[in-house]
């Protein structure tokens, strides 16, 4: 019976970003933001849970990236549809197609959820960026739009070409031939996890001080600090 636990706290991330997804359609970004983190903190919890009850399984696997898939794959999709709608249309647009093309980190993620599934090397670290902290980065751009009242940041968020670069690198980097640190402690021991210790202290101080806008800054640390520590 306790097998399951995981498997029920896998499905509430799977059931946050299914209300993730209509608060987007619907152009709520902050509450979109807000189920999205929901189901992140499931997804770090399940498989923490198997380990801690040895009930690890292939089921769990194939599970959680299904749930990944709409929470952290389907929704920033989505958030980038609306910020691209948002953004002002360009010369060459005869129609306002433009939103679509945030899509292509749905597609992404979808293929580097494909890729985790059948790897066989990426139990101590990550092999591109794990999609949820994609996820983090694409959710944080309405958040700091809403919160952060600069318009100097505004105006570059609601770029089309940025919003466009942003959207390449994002595919790139969910799918690129890079070890990232993967935040599984083994023990509590600073030693064996300083790097893990010290982007956690870093992100802490990057949010404090920046806020929303600080979750940019973060996923670049985090990015940084593996590629260092390797």
């Amino acid at each position: 019976m306790k097998s399951y636990i995981p498997h029920f706290i896998t499905l509430l991330n799977l059931f946050s970003g299914c209300v993730a997804v209509i608060f987007a359609l619907e152009g709520n970004m902050k509450l979109t933001a807000l189920f999205v983190c929901l189901g992140i903190f499931f997804d770090f919890f399940d498989g923490l849970l198997a380990r801690k009850l040895n009930v690890a399984s292939e089921l769990g696997v194939q599970l959680d990236s299904l749930a990944d898939m709409v929470t952290s794959g389907l929704v920033p999709g989505l958030v980038l549809f609306h910020l691209l709608g948002l953004a002002p249309q360009l010369s060459w647009e005869t129609y306002n197609l433009l939103p679509y093309f945030g899509l292509l980190v749905t597609l992404a993620s979808a293929f580097r959820l494909a890729k985790f599934n059948i790897s066989t090397n990426q139990s101590d670290a990550f092999i591109g960026l794990p999609t949820p902290a994609n996820a983090l980065l694409i959710i944080s751009l309405p958040l700091i739009l809403e919160y952060q009242h600069s318009d100097a940041i505004n105006v570059i968020i609601l770029n089309p070409w940025f919003l466009i670069a942003l959207t390449l690198v994002s595919c790139y980097l969910l799918n690129a031939p890079i070890k990232l640190i993967a935040l599984k402690f083994k023990t509590w021991n600073f030693k064996d996890n300083a790097s893990r210790y010290i982007l956690i202290i870093l992100s802490l101080v990057l949010l404090a001080i920046f806020q929303f806008a600080g979750i940019p800054l973060v996923i670049i640390a985090y990015i940084l600090l593996s590629i260092a520590s390797k």
